[in-house]
Parts: structure tokens; sequence; C-alpha cells
């Protein structure tokens, strides 16, 4: 009297529907809805699991939710990027270059203050004064 296991069934997105249909309107519980429709084996779980996912997904995103083919691996890629518009492209390279020169010129400004202020302070040294903290 031992039942063949069904292991990978597909079920059509109709049958899905209709399932879960008989199982609200009739107010079945999940190991009655397994019976029932003979889904599979009840001390595994599995079909139960199986109710309860299907279910779900009915409730949150309707018949359609189930029409869609969620087993698999999904695609972990790393998305493509959209090209940017041009005009987003050149004020980018405007604002790149801008950046660029106040760079370079806050750069001249620190070697100038650098040297001014030991220069103020070779001054300060050979002058015998001391150096303002």
């Amino acid at each position: 009297m031992s039942r063949k296991k069904r292991f990978n069934t597909k079920y059509s997105p109709a049958f899905k529907i209709s399932v879960i249909m008989d199982m609200r309107e009739n107010h079945l519980g999940y190991n009655e809805t397994v019976r029932k429709y003979g889904l599979g084996v009840t001390e595994s779980g599995g079909a139960r699991q199986m109710l309860h996912r299907w279910e779900r997904i009915y409730l949150e995103e309707g018949a359609a939710g189930l029409m869609e083919e969620r087993r698999g691996k999904k695609s972990t890629g790393r998305p493509r990027k959209q090209p940017l518009d041009k005009s987003v492209e050149e004020d980018l390279i405007a604002e790149n270059q801008r950046l660029r020169e106040r760079n370079e010129y806050l750069e001249a400004e620190l070697e100038y203050l650098k040297k001014l202020d030991a220069l103020v302070r070779e001054r300060e040294q050979r002058s015998g004064k001391k150096p303002k903290q």
C-alpha cells in the first residue's frame, strides 16, 4: 500500500488557482485539500507548505502571481548600467573639470602658506624673537 512520491511535479497555474479557490470557498484545511487533490505525502509536510505558499502568493499578488514561474536560480549578476543623457554627461564632465581646477588652486594656496610660514619662522629665529603660537 505504498504510494509513489511525486518530486518536482509542475502544476499548471489554472490548477493552482482552482485548488486555492476550492480551499477558500469550502473552508478546507491544508491537510484536507492535500488529500482531496492527492497532492503528495502529508507526513513530510511538503504538500502543506506548497499549498501555504500558493495561498500566500494568491493573496499577495492575485491569480497573476501563480502564473509566474518561481523555480530555478535567479540572475544575481550586476545590473547593466543605463547610459547617461548627453546633457547630463556634459554637465558631469564640466563639474569634474571645475573641481579639478579648484583642487589645484587650493593645493597651490596651501603650498604658498607653508612657504610663508617657514619664512616667518626663519626670520623670527634670526632676530631672536619667540615665534607666535
